[in-house]
C-alpha cells in the first residue's frame, strides 16, 4: 500500500483512489479508507461502489450515526440525479410519460413508480434499519 499524503490524493485518478481504499480496507485502516471514499464521492457524487463500500466501512466500525447520514447523502444524491425530487418538465412530456409508465406497469394509478430507479430502493430499506438502530440508542 502506497504512503499517500492529503496534498497527493488529487493527483490520483478514481480508480487508483479506490484500489487504494480497498486496501486499506483490507488491511482494516478503517480511517484511510474512510478518507478515500469520501473523495472519490466528493470527486464523483454519483458513485454508487463509493457509497456502498463507505456505508461497509462504518457498519464494520459499528458507527450507526456516521453511516445513516452516508445513506442519507447517498439518497439525496441519487434522487437528485434521476430527477425524481420536484423537477419540473413540459406537461406534455410529463403527460406521456406518465401514460407510458402506467401502460408499462412502471406506475401506479396515480402515476407514482412502482420501482426506484438504481440502488434507492436498497439504501431506503438500510436507512429505515439504522433510523431504529439509532433510535435505540
Amino acid at each position: 500500500m502506497k504512503v499517500v499524503h492529503n496534498n497527493t490524493k488529487a493527483h490520483l485518478s478514481k480508480t487508483e483512489l479506490f484500489e487504494e481504499a480497498k486496501e486499506a480496507e483490507a488491511s482494516e485502516n478503517w480511517k484511510t479508507a474512510e478518507a478515500y471514499y469520501q473523495e472519490i464521492i466528493k470527486t464523483d457524487p454519483h458513485n454508487e461502489a463509493a457509497y456502498n463500500r463507505l456505508m461497509i466501512v462504518y457498519r464494520k466500525q459499528k458507527e450507526w450515526n456516521k453511516e445513516l447520514q452516508v445513506v442519507k447523502k447517498a439518497i439525496a444524491e441519487w434522487e437528485e440525479f434521476y430527477g425524481t425530487v420536484g423537477k419540473k418538465q413540459n406537461s406534455k412530456v410529463s403527460r406521456l410519460s406518465n401514460s407510458f409508465l402506467k401502460v408499462a406497469g412502471l406506475a401506479d394509478k396515480k402515476g407514482k413508480p412502482l420501482y426506484l430507479p438504481g440502488p434507492l430502493a436498497k439504501w431506503k430499506k438500510r436507512k429505515a434499519t439504522l433510523e431504529k438502530k439509532v433510535a435505540k440508542k
